[in-house]
């Protein structure tokens, strides 16, 4: 199998971080502005990228409080449905470190390569928007390729 791996640090309380990626509102700000369904462990968030289908659902697996948020896709990219995303939490010198993993990827597919991309430029994202910046969640984030935006 076959990860994405980023680390960012944010100028942030734990809390803050975990929020982004545990609520809907937080995710609104982080990832698309179109999120759906419950983020309740066992629950289903669906995400939408500008068309009346969604792109994406996320089964919500693991919420530790201010240290790790876990979905398994469950529906979206071929290549995506059965990965793991987790967003593991932890302190850093005056910054919240966010690890942040994509796993298990059957292979290392020019997709992969896109997300990887993609994936680092939200994380960026989120930490000017934390840290008084712009956040950049879709539409608003930068189009790196013509193919998959």
């Amino acid at each position: 199998m076959n990860d994405i791996r980023h680390r960012v640090g944010i100028a942030v309380p734990r809390r803050q971080v975990y929020e982004m990626f545990s609520t809907k509102d937080g995710l609104v700000d982080f990832w698309t502005q179109q999120v759906e369904g419950d983020s309740e462990v066992g629950g289903k968030l669906s995400f939408f990228f500008g068309r009346p289908e969604r792109s994406a659902v996320m089964e919500v697996v693991a919420l530790a409080p201010d240290e790790q948020v876990q979905w398994r896709c469950v529906e979206g990219p071929p290549e995506w449905v059965g990965t793991m995303v987790t967003f593991d939490l932890k302190d850093g010198e005056e910054e919240t470190v966010v690890l942040f993993t994509h796993a298990g990827w059957r292979e290392p597919v020019e997709f992969m390569h896109h997300c990887s991309t993609k994936w680092a430029t939200l994380l960026v994202g989120l930490r000017g928007g934390l840290e008084g910046g712009s956040f950049t969640s879709f539409p608003a984030d930068p189009q790196i390729s013509k193919s998959w935006g």
